[in-house]
């Protein structure tokens, strides 16, 4: 079954805060449904344009939905009104669900701070345009508000920088819910880049390197991808790519700073941890990522390792 997402919508919302992760669920298939909810059925957004059709706020949310919480053009004014009061009441309706972790919360921009007002952010990791930080803070000094952050997870809550950020949270959500392989392919669709922020754990390697539009290069790491076990070899990858062995191999130096094998080898290494945290032995799962042996899993592992902590 799809996961409902609501988003909450304000007069004044800022029109890209709402529709980049909308678009991007909606780009994600059938694995979401989104609705709006709001105060009011109608209101102008940050560009004047009236969003209509606004369905009024539940008295509860089902189990395992998504609550987005978009920002405003000027939180100064628009959560000094009385839809935005209607609001604040209708958060903290949703606390406990959002404390049993059966409601995931995603504010985007000055929408943490309105759930900062509501009280929904007391004792958790989160961010916020830069703008808007220091009043975050005043509003609800128990947040620890990270600065300088594209965008902070803790637990079931997620909040998101200005503006576009919006739209990188948006694609991690996916690649947490629908799989790292979907939210490439969303990306690809809006023609944007993967970003990571400090707090985000470790790309995974399906998506790192990922961010470059060379088609040839999406070619061979397609292929790669889609078999990593496999013994590629330049010349084959070359011929996926269709390009010359010698141009793929100063393709990824140019536009991914690794060699194809490098690249390969990170797939292999990725394939291997998924099996182990399965339960697989290291040996079993060395052979079905393609190493012939767990020593040389385990010397592989250690090259990125330490590639990654310099």
């Amino acid at each position: 079954m799809p996961q409902t997402v609501w988003f909450l919508t304000l007069p004044g919302v800022m029109v890209l805060d709402l529709t980049g992760p909308a678009e991007s669920l909606a780009l994600a298939g059938d694995h979401f449904t989104l609705r709006y909810i709001g105060p009011q059925p109608s209101v102008v957004c940050s560009t004047g344009m009236t969003i209509g059709n606004i369905e009024p706020l539940p008295d509860t949310l089902p189990p395992e939905s998504l609550l987005v919480v978009p920002g405003v053009y000027d939180s100064r004014i628009c959560y000094d009104t009385p839809q935005a009061e209607q609001a604040r009441k209708w958060l903290q309706t949703q606390q406990a669900v959002i404390q049993a972790q059966n409601l995931m919360l995603i504010c985007v921009c000055s929408g943490a701070l309105l759930a900062a007002q509501a009280g929904l952010l007391n004792g958790v990791q989160c961010t916020t345009h830069h703008d808007v930080s220091d009043r975050m803070k005043a509003a609800a000094p128990q947040a620890r508000v990270k600065d300088n952050r594209v965008f902070v997870e803790d637990g079931n809550i997620w909040t998101s920088a200005g503006i576009t950020a919006g739209i990188d949270l948006a694609l991690h959500l996916i690649n947490r819910l629908c799989g790292a392989q979907r939210a490439l392919a969303v990306a690809r669709e809006m023609v944007v880049w993967f970003r990571r922020s400090g707090d985000d754990p470790q790309l995974s390697p399906w998506l790192r390197y990922r961010n470059h539009l060379h088609p040839a290069i999406h070619r061979a790491q397609d292929a790669m991808i889609a078999h990593p076990e496999h013994a590629w070899t330049l010349a084959e990858l070359a011929a996926r790519a269709h390009v010359s062995s010698r141009h793929l191999a100063r393709l990824f130096r140019q536009h991914l700073g690794i060699s194809v094998r490098e690249y390969h080898e990170q797939l292999r290494v990725g394939i291997a941890r998924q099996r182990q945290q399965q339960g697989e032995a290291a040996e079993k799962a060395a052979l079905a990522a393609g190493f012939s042996s767990a020593r040389q899993l385990r010397r592989a592992r250690q090259r990125w390792d330490d590639q990654l902590t310099r």
